[in-house]
């Protein structure tokens, strides 16, 4: 990929939402106390209509970032041209502040699971995903942010931790991490793992955006279901990550049970305290 800039994070523009329809009224009537939007790709990877009407009005009053779900950077079936060629088009049209994805695989032979499923953390699976990042790379001429996912099961044919393939993926394709420090809190449980030597293992100036967000708890596991405000053990999460990375974008997702627009500002406006709190430990890119 022919990228001239400096393979780290830009500089971060503060506090975010994911944009949820539910709140279109809201950002549309009067200034929010939010710094930029997050967009679901595939919600407006459309030829037009009413959704990306409202976004156009949306990107008059506010930056915006694009989230995928569907790119299935670790597919062995490969990349979805038709997908890319959608993406390329809406990211023209918005003109985003980043681009995001998943570090995991959807589907298979051109059947989508509408799940973010985890993938081994191999060898091959690393040649994999850091060609396939190569592809979209150059296809979108600039680099994308990959998240990780919540699990629930581990792979025999795994050959490293999971911190250890997303530190490999983003240094070897020249790419950029999205932190989801909610994913780290739930697959730690899951796992028996310790989020701390998680954070402390990823290369900090690969990590351009932090997720938060809430999960339903199950006694002796926990899911990342996006239904509940963000729990006490990943605020904790959170303030290391603030200790470990500096500033750094971040914004709250909620996607069920979703609740009046006032409610997720508080949220976000805790995430700020914290960030507040923390010495800067780390100098951006302009």
């Amino acid at each position: 990929m022919n990228i001239s800039s400096p393979a780290i994070r830009k500089k971060s523009p503060g506090f975010g939402l994911g944009l949820r329809p539910v709140h279109y009224p809201d950002f549309l009537k009067e200034p929010q106390a939010v710094d930029w939007l997050e967009i679901i790709s595939e919600n407006y990877m459309v030829p037009g209509g009413k959704p990306l009407a409202m976004l156009d009005a949306i990107l008059a009053r506010y930056p915006v970032t694009m989230h995928g779900v569907s790119l299935s950077i670790g597919s062995t079936d490969g990349l979805d041209a038709h997908y890319l060629a959608d993406l390329k088009a809406l990211a023209n049209h918005v003109q985003p502040l980043w681009i995001s994805d998943h570090l995991c695989w959807t589907g298979v032979q051109g059947r989508n699971s509408h799940d973010l499923l985890p993938l081994p953390y191999s060898e091959e699976a690393l040649r994999l995903v850091v060609r396939h990042v190569d592809q979209v790379q150059d296809m979108l001429g600039r680099r994308i942010l990959l998240e990780n996912v919540s699990s629930y099961l581990d792979y025999r044919s795994s050959e490293m931790r999971e911190w250890e393939f997303l530190r490999q993926v983003a240094e070897q394709a020249d790419c950029l991490l999205l932190l989801d420090v909610n994913n780290i809190h739930v697959s730690g449980i899951n796992h028996g793992f310790d989020p701390i030597e998680f954070l402390d293992h990823l290369p900090v100036e690969r990590v351009q955006q932090i997720h938060l967000a809430g999960h339903s708890d199950h006694g002796d596991y926990i899911v990342d279901t996006h239904d509940h405000p963000v729990a006490e053990p990943v605020w904790a999460l959170y303030r290391h990550t603030c200790a470990r990375f500096g500033s750094v974008a971040t914004m709250i997702e909620r996607d069920d049970r979703i609740p009046e627009l006032p409610e997720l500002i508080a949220e976000l406006n805790r995430a700020r305290a914290i960030a507040a709190e923390t010495p800067e430990t780390w100098t951006e890119a302009a």
